[in-house]
């Protein structure tokens, strides 16, 4: 008895990184499976004839699977991460329960599998960004709130007074992230493999929208601006550049954001004055995320000149140049007039992709180059010339792939609204396709280069893990506002 306790006593004095080595592993090694689906697709929309005729490989099968393991797999084991990471060394206490912790890595690594055997075998609920079936979405949700209960009950233990800001932006992110998965995916089971949504038409696309709008502002927003404000500041070795500014920010944010999803639904049947408030939270939303961009990249001030030597410290400074180029380009494209224009184009691939390329890949690929290291007992990366060549093809893969789709999906629009003096259409929709075959060659030649980085940042992963060793971290006995 004597002797658990006292391996007790010393599991208590050390930090929990063995979850949060997994979970960072399994970012890179997710990565690298999402995007190289996604350049699949990319070459099936340029080639159809890539499909090969077999059905579970076809667009329609694969794209889901692309979306669901750049969000879930890569983007939440990297929050995993992150969150179990930064929630230890800013409270200075261990995880609240290992048991739980490794539950959700568990857990969450069978979800990602379930959801690569499931989907391109067809079966889906056909909902945006939740298409998995309902005994996976009860699997999420059993592991979403043991994540809860390790993360706050972290927090509730915690060794100092102070909670700082990047732990209010994850536990926002839980949050709200349970309660939009729980409610819109309430539905009727019809067997083990198929069900239906508990809500019908006008109503299913107004919770669908309220529930994908929020998983980009909670999963892929709130939660990366947790890493922003924890990484950002350690790398660059300085404090964050305005601590009110931060709280001004979060709240804002995530008051704001909750309302921007009917700016989805315009010119459908959801009703008008519902559209036009989903267009005005969204114009409101670019305040806050203006804010936080600014409070991020001028937390540099006074250290710009480590941008020239350190490849982490410009993954993570220019991933924020994305998010506020996103940020701005949402509320712009749900201005009425401007989505007439914009919606059902590849202008809305084009923004999308700013955001989950530029915006949650280099946040998280910075952010995993931090932590990967000290996780392996080494004071940096394998390579560090590897990082550089990262951040160059990846940046210039970013750049290819949106200004392909933005000119895409700008000629898309207006040759589908283009129409002759007697009222009939200028151009057929055969033409519009015509003519985007080459902008889709370039997307392609970008999502080439991004997935190439990803592969680089493998095998310094691995490099890493090979050369370094595990060694427990112990608690300071003193302590201060954040480690």
């Amino acid at each position: 008895m004597a002797i658990n306790n006292k391996a007790a006593t010393a599991d208590a004095a050390v930090y929990n990184d063995k979850v949060v080595r997994q979970f960072a592993i399994m970012t890179v090694v997710w990565g690298v499976v999402g995007m190289l689906v996604g350049v699949i697709i990319a070459a099936q929309l340029t080639w159809p004839a890539l499909n090969l005729g077999i059905e579970w490989l076809s667009y329609g099968r694969l794209r889901p699977l692309h979306t669901n393991a750049v969000i879930f797999a890569f983007g939440g084991s990297g929050l995993f991460a992150a969150s179990y990471y930064v929630v230890q060394r800013t409270c200075h206490t261990r995880l609240f329960s290992d048991a739980l912790a490794a539950f959700t890595f568990w857990g969450w690594q069978v979800v990602i599998v379930a959801a690569a055997i499931t989907l391109p075998l067809g079966m889906t609920q056909g909902k945006e960004y939740a298409e998995l079936e309902w005994p996976i979405d009860l699997l999420i949700a059993l592991v979403w709130v043991a994540y809860a209960i390790v993360f706050f009950g972290t927090i509730g233990i915690r060794k100092v007074r102070h909670i700082y800001v990047a732990n209010w932006f994850f536990g926002a992110f839980i949050l709200a992230v349970a309660v939009l998965h729980i409610v819109n995916s309430a539905a009727v089971p019809v067997d083990l493999f198929k069900s239906y949504s508990a809500y019908a038409g006008v109503q299913d696309a107004m919770v669908q929208w309220w529930y994908g709008h929020n998983a980009v502002g909670f999963f892929l927003t709130a939660g990366f601006l947790g890493m922003m404000y924890y990484f950002i500041p350690k790398q660059a070795e300085r404090p964050v550049y305005s601590y009110r500014l931060s709280i001004v920010h979060f709240w804002a944010l995530i008051f704001t954001y909750m309302w921007a999803g009917p700016h989805h639904l315009h010119y459908t049947a959801l009703p008008d004055w519902a559209q036009s408030v989903g267009m005005v939270f969204s114009l409101i939303l670019l305040a806050p995320s203006w804010g936080g961009m600014i409070n991020g990249i001028m937390t540099l001030s006074g250290a710009w000149h480590k941008l020239r030597d350190d490849p982490i410290l410009r993954f993570l400074i220019v991933s924020l140049s994305f998010y506020g180029m996103s940020t701005f380009e949402g509320p712009m494209m749900s201005i009425k007039t401007v989505n007439a224009l914009s919606h059902y184009t590849d202008w809305t691939i084009g923004h999308v992709h700013s955001g989950a390329l530029g915006w949650v890949g280099l946040v998280t690929m910075g952010s995993m180059y931090y932590l990967i290291p000290r996780l392996f007992g080494q004071k940096k990366m394998y390579s560090v010339p590897a990082i550089e060549l990262h951040f160059w093809i990846s940046t210039i893969g970013i750049v290819l792939y949106i200004a392909a789709m933005w000119i895409a999906g700008v000629m898309q629009g207006l040759m589908w609204r283009s129409i002759n003096p007697d009222g009939s259409l200028t151009y057929t929709f055969v033409e519009s396709v015509k003519a985007t075959f080459p902008f889709y060659v370039i997307r392609l030649v970008g999502g080439l280069l991004y997935l190439g980085g990803m592969l680089v940042m493998l095998w310094n992963v691995v490099m890493t893990a090979r050369s370094g060793r595990v060694e427990p971290v112990r608690i300071p006995a003193v302590q201060s506002a954040h480690a």
